[in-house]
């Protein structure tokens, strides 16, 4: 396929170039239609996902080629570095939206225009493709801000030099194609079996009860079924994650800048004796302390996905992702999705976010083209294909609205517009680690001062910030 479309490319320039077609070509105009290599890199999705997307851009800029490349996630980053360090990297490539800051000297931001080539057909007795340059503008932050939904702004915008005044500007370091929010995932059956009707909407009492009712220990007191995956570390999909939300909705500031603040008393409670990032803390490792009413899991439980396939979990926080594996592994499994729940007293929802964004490579040569169709790929009328074809949520505005009414990921859509993250450092493998240990030992029960705990956790992280 690759070879006919670099064909079809060559005689397509032949033709513009050599008086067929066309009367006069300027030098600019020819420098432009050059043919264009753009490697692409990306993890999870094959390039059947961007076929759609790749003719429609073709159609427009016959000269570029994209050279697509799938990479298995645990080989994705190390094969990244090494490749951009040899100079033999990629023109464009994906990474998580936590990665921005990291790679931020290795990424050329969006340009504030891009110039390029096409052929247009004129004429109206003998018809004639006539290459035409045109200049256009690339989105800007107030586009970004309108278009997209609002972690998106926080999370890919950052302060660089400017190449001509060298004045310090905010500048666009990348763009989604889609986004995940945290949902409750639970098992209809074991509800049923508990009479219970639905999963709680909110972190209560009503939610304590029904994750007692639903945990069963055995005359041992061992955790034979659990209520929900709560309390825990490395055995806890995203368990991070969801320490995070928690914090957040409870009204913590995660980061700030390059600050770490979750263990910090924000300005709104000043004065208060309340720190909502520590009772958040206290709150999730409740539910591993086995001296506790809501006690359902501990360090000695299997994978918390891998429970809930068997059936032997009642509830899990994930993400759409997760979907696929479930239906796979356990195509009979009568599961539900409902909205993560939020604080009962809260004025406004708060949601997880968990996403990756496209960008492009400071060392490409066509990073101008390279934008270009990152820009096509990502615009509504053109990203919609891979959605479709990935069962995704959105992250533009205007279709997460439209698929709200979608069976499969309403739910996810719905809660995109009210999803935030947090900057978690340049190094989020080692900042994994510091939570996992935070969460550890505040799971013991036997802390005597949780604010070290917590006070800890964030000072190792503030170190890997620089």
């Amino acid at each position: 396929m690759k070879y006919k479309i670099t064909c079809i490319v060559f005689i397509f320039i032949f033709i513009l170039t050599s008086g067929f077609g066309c009367k006069i070509v300027d030098k600019e105009t020819q420098q432009a239609m050059t043919p264009v290599e753009l490697k692409y890199w990306r993890v999870f999705e094959g390039s059947d996902a961007f076929d759609e997307i790749i003719a429609a851009y073709q159609q427009l800029h016959p000269f570029v080629t994209i050279d697509y490349r799938l990479l298995r996630y645990e080989e994705y980053e190390s094969e990244l570095i090494d490749a951009m360090a040899e100079d033999r990297g990629p023109d464009m490539f994906s990474i998580h939206s936590t990665w921005v800051n990291k790679y931020k000297n290795k990424i050329k931001p969006v340009p504030p225009s891009i110039t390029m080539a096409y052929p247009v057909v004129k004429g109206t007795l003998k018809k004639e493709i006539i290459p035409e340059l045109r200049t256009t503008r690339s989105v800007n932050l107030t586009q970004l801000k309108d278009q997209f939904i609002d972690t998106v702004f926080d999370d890919v915008v950052f302060d660089d030099e400017n190449e001509v005044t060298g004045e310090i500007e905010k500048r666009i370091y990348g763009l989604p194609l889609a986004i995940d929010t945290l949902v409750l995932f639970y098992n209809r059956d074991l509800f049923n079996n508990s009479s219970i009707a639905k999963p709680p909407m909110y972190w209560n009492r009503e939610f304590q009860q029904t994750v007692k009712r639903l945990t069963k220990l055995d005359v041992r007191g061992k955790i034979i079924q659990s209520g929900i995956s709560l309390g825990g570390s490395r055995n806890i999909e995203r368990s991070t994650d969801i320490l995070a939300l928690l914090m957040m909705q409870n009204g913590a500031v995660m980061s700030e800048g390059s600050s770490i603040l979750f263990n910090k008393i924000p300005a709104i409670y000043a004065g208060q004796d309340y720190n909502p990032g520590l009772e958040a803390l206290r709150f999730y490792s409740d539910f591993a302390n086995s001296s506790k009413e809501v006690y359902s899991w501990n360090a000695e439980l299997g994978n918390s996905l891998e429970m809930f396939i068997s059936g032997n979990l009642a509830m899990m926080l994930g993400y759409s992702y997760q979907i696929p594996a479930i239906k796979a592994s356990a195509p009979k499994l009568n599961f539900g999705i409902s909205p993560v729940p939020q604080i009962e007293s809260s004025q406004r929802a708060l949601n997880y976010a968990n996403y990756w964004v496209e960008t492009v490579s400071r060392k490409s040569a066509y990073s101008d083209e390279a934008w270009d169709f990152l820009q096509f790929a990502t615009r509504a009328e053109n990203v919609k294909s891979f959605l479709v074809k990935t069962k995704k949520p959105s992250a533009l505005r205007e279709i997460a609205t439209a698929q709200i009414e979608d069976e499969d990921i309403g739910i996810f859509a719905s809660q995109a517009l009210t999803a935030k993250s947090w900057y978690r450092g340049k190094d989020f493998l080692a900042t994994e680690e510091i939570l996992y240990d935070m969460i550890d030992t505040a799971a013991t029960g036997n802390v005597e001062n949780m604010q070290a705990v917590i006070s800890t956790a964030a000072q190792r992280v503030q170190q890997t910030v620089y």
